[in-house]
């Protein structure tokens, strides 16, 4: 069974997307052997009421797969009420995990607000996914240009929280192999591999990434969920490392914060 770190729920508020209703994505996850999914929201990108986000999310996880779908708070700790927005995600909602765009929510990775966020999130022992795009930029709206994050100063911010689980996500072409093998050696950050596209991508991932660090992810329905499930049909990665990076990486993440 397949642990998937990377769905969203609602819509991409660009174009319809296959499987944006809950139900029928949903029923593509458990097809596809997926028996969990870290879903957070497209609404947390843009909406400025995250509370709102957040409580809706959690209800439609409840209904529709609450054996399958474990919601993921959306933060945004440029609005004047992210503390209580955190609090809620972890209290009332009884979240693990928080999703972070820096890139829509215009804040750095060096800023105060999210050296205030991090802070906060190791003290409640919470996991930190950060996803540094959700396009390709090429294909942006005219007049909504969002740059890819910019991660120069993560080194460093994981330097200042080594207990922090971070998951970095929709990363393609913007931290290398190497740098990703570096800051898995600095402190617990994991790299789903949704956006590793080559021929033979997840051999070349563990050449250099420790395979203990990788997870499964599709961004899906932005991608197509078969993508990802293929990557594992044409490598040769063998049983042990599949069953890491398919699951057990995962479980462990979640085990670590409780």
């Amino acid at each position: 069974m397949i642990t998937d770190v990377n769905v969203n729920l609602s819509r991409w508020p660009f174009r319809r997307l296959p499987f944006d209703d809950t139900a029928s994505l949903v029923r593509k996850l458990r097809q596809s052997g997926v028996s969990q999914a870290w879903a957070g929201s497209f609404d947390g990108m843009l909406h400025r009421d995250i509370a709102g986000v957040n409580a809706r999310l959690t209800d439609e996880c409840k209904q529709y797969g609450p054996d399958i779908l474990l919601p993921v708070g959306s933060i945004n700790p440029t609005l004047p009420d992210w503390h209580e927005d955190l609090r809620r995600c972890h209290e009332d909602h009884g979240m693990r995990i928080i999703r972070l765009h820096p890139n829509y929510h215009d804040y750095r990775l060096d800023g105060d607000e999210c050296h205030a966020l991090f802070s906060l999130a190791t003290k409640r022992r919470l996991v930190i996914q950060i996803a540094l795009k959700m396009e390709d930029v090429r294909l942006h709206h005219p007049l909504m240009q969002v740059p890819t994050v910019d991660v120069t100063s993560l080194q460093r911010l994981v330097e200042r929280y080594p207990d922090l689980r971070l998951v970095v996500m929709n990363n393609y072409g913007t931290i290398s192999n190497d740098s990703a093998a570096s800051l898995a050696a600095t402190g617990k950050v994991y790299f789903e591999i949704s956006h590793s596209e080559r021929v033979g991508t997840l051999e070349t991932l563990v050449r250099q990434v420790p395979y203990e660090r990788l997870l499964f992810g599709s961004h899906f329905p932005f991608f197509n969920l078969d993508a990802s499930l293929l990557k594992f049909r044409e490598s040769h990665i063998g049983a042990e490392m599949t069953k890491a990076i398919q699951r057990r990486n995962a479980h462990q993440i979640l085990t670590d914060v409780t």
